[in-house]
């Protein structure tokens, strides 16, 4: 589930932290766009239209404290752009791997961290499940540019 825009508001004053305008201008993106899972740059370009005098490093520190405070969660990726939770519900992220699309996925069942950890012992801070493959539109790409139409398997 995506945060409201109150709800940040609400962690950010129990944190300690300062309402600001730049921090209202992410917020406001995080809200909108959050579902697109936003990198810092994404998040940059959006938030100075409605507010000009924002700085790229600014948006940078302010994605890094909420990451701190538990706002969102980074999510990272070797060589390529760092990307921003903003559902900390437990799921599935769908990656895809020509276009980077990342699709939110919530299984029927879960496993719950709680029976993980009296089972193991493991103190449990965090997680992260990922898939990788094609969203329907590359997948459909892909399909569409072989010359029958239909994506060929070849086996070693």
């Amino acid at each position: 589930m995506t945060m409201e825009k109150e709800t940040i508001i609400q962690r950010l004053k129990e944190k300690g932290l300062s309402i600001t305008s730049p921090r209202l201008a992410i917020i406001d993106v995080l809200v909108e766009q959050g579902h697109l899972h936003p990198g810092a740059s994404f998040i940059y370009h959006e938030a100075r239209k409605k507010h000009k005098s924002l700085s790229l490093s600014t948006t940078y520190a302010t994605i890094n404290e909420f990451n701190r405070h538990g706002i969102v969660k980074a999510l990272e990726f070797d060589g390529k752009e760092n990307r921003c939770e903003v559902n900390l519900d437990d799921h599935i992220n769908l990656i895809c791997n020509r276009c980077g699309k990342i699709i939110d996925y919530h299984p029927l069942l879960s496993v719950d961290r709680t029976d993980v950890a009296k089972a193991t012992g493991f103190v449990i801070t965090g997680n992260r499940t990922e898939y990788y493959g094609y969203c329907q539109d590359c997948s459909r790409d892909r399909d569409s540019a072989s010359p029958s139409g239909k994506q060929h398997n070849h086996h070693s």
